[in-house]
């Protein structure tokens, strides 16, 4: 086997160190990080940013590949269920381990290498979910966790000589003593505090993204990003609502538009929203929604709808005449209001 391998990479402590430990064996390595929605989607659009990063900080070559779709398609029914919330964890990482395995041809790689910390998370690095990501990605022997590989069985690059498990960290369990004291051996000061960043496990968040999924038949990518930014709502003609809670989240929300989303803003000073699947019969509703949040909500003033058009930058879109204008006399109930938002 060629003394090369892919290694899953999160920018997390426990990734850096795997591929830190492989490298000092002289072990030929290339780091690869998936991308979601859900995890590393601030990567977008600064990939090579990122992965000049990688290499100056820690001395790693980065690939950043984009999974969204497939990892979408997971998660409607993953075969090993949720988490707490609806993180399908083992399902995860047998989706990564598959994508690496398929590019493992690319990079001339021999095996794949991961930062698993045998019993450091209790859903996804137990001693028999491990043994289910080889099985089910069929990457069976060809997944080295350089942490623990002295309390796993021998893999393929351990049997054939390419790495000495002699000269690797023998990690288990929760702690971070070891890794840190690790770090400082190669000289790594700075890296994420431990706490995942998923934000499938936050207990907010994960909600929404389920009701997504049992209500929206084809989702993007996007829907996912505009899921976490502002108060959401779900109108009787399946329009969905995000309406902004501050000026940064306007800012924001306005970014997210798509071609033939409607942006909307009140005649006072109030939120921006972004409304997306909409119907024409919503429209009134979604006014007096917008309506709620602007000061003083309790004057009559008027909602105006722009279209987001092909071609045109987020920036544009409120110098165009508008699509549409509301009047709102009454506003929008508490109750009514509670009724839609999701």
């Amino acid at each position: 086997m060629q003394k090369s391998c892919l290694a899953l990479y999160s920018g997390g402590l426990d990734s850096i160190l795997a591929c830190r430990v492989l490298m000092a064996q002289g072990i030929h390595l290339v780091a690869i990080k998936f991308i979601t929605p859900f995890f590393g989607w601030d990567t977008k659009g600064r990939e090579e940013e990122v992965c000049r990063d990688a290499v100056q900080r820690f001395g790693i070559p980065l690939v950043i590949q984009d999974i969204s779709r497939d990892y979408i398609e997971m998660l409607k029914t993953p075969a090993h269920g949720y988490g707490r919330y609806f993180n399908p964890c083992i399902d995860c990482k047998i989706l990564m381990v598959r994508k690496a395995l398929e590019m493992m041809p690319d990079y001339n790689a021999s095996f794949i290498a991961t930062g698993e910390v045998l019993g450091q998370r209790p859903m996804s690095q137990r001693r028999d979910t491990l043994r289910i990501i080889e099985r089910e990605s069929g990457a069976e022997g060809l997944i080295l966790r350089p942490l623990s590989a002295t309390h796993l069985p021998p893999t393929r690059p351990q049997q054939e000589g390419i790495v000495d498990i002699g000269l690797l960290p023998a990690i288990t369990g929760r702690g971070r003593k070891t890794q840190i004291a690790l770090a400082r051996e190669f000289g790594i000061k700075e890296y994420p505090s431990p706490g995942g960043g998923c934000v499938l496990a936050d207990p907010i968040l994960s909600v929404r993204f389920k009701v997504m999924v049992q209500e929206f038949s084809k989702l993007k990518p996007e829907d996912f990003v505009m899921a976490q930014k502002g108060r959401h709502f779900r109108l009787p003609g399946k329009s969905w609502i995000a309406v902004g809670r501050n000026r940064q989240e306007n800012i924001e929300i306005e970014e997210l538009a798509l071609p033939g989303d409607l942006l909307a803003r009140p005649d006072l000073p109030g939120p921006t929203a972004l409304i997306r699947y909409w119907h024409r019969d919503d429209l009134d509703m979604a006014a007096r929604i917008v309506d709620r949040y602007a000061k003083p909500h309790h004057l009559p003033h008027t909602i105006s709808f722009w279209c987001k058009e092909g071609g045109d930058t987020e920036r544009d879109i409120f110098t165009r005449k508008p699509f549409l204008q509301i009047q709102v006399n009454q506003p929008i109930s508490g109750q009514l209001l509670d009724d839609y938002r999701f």
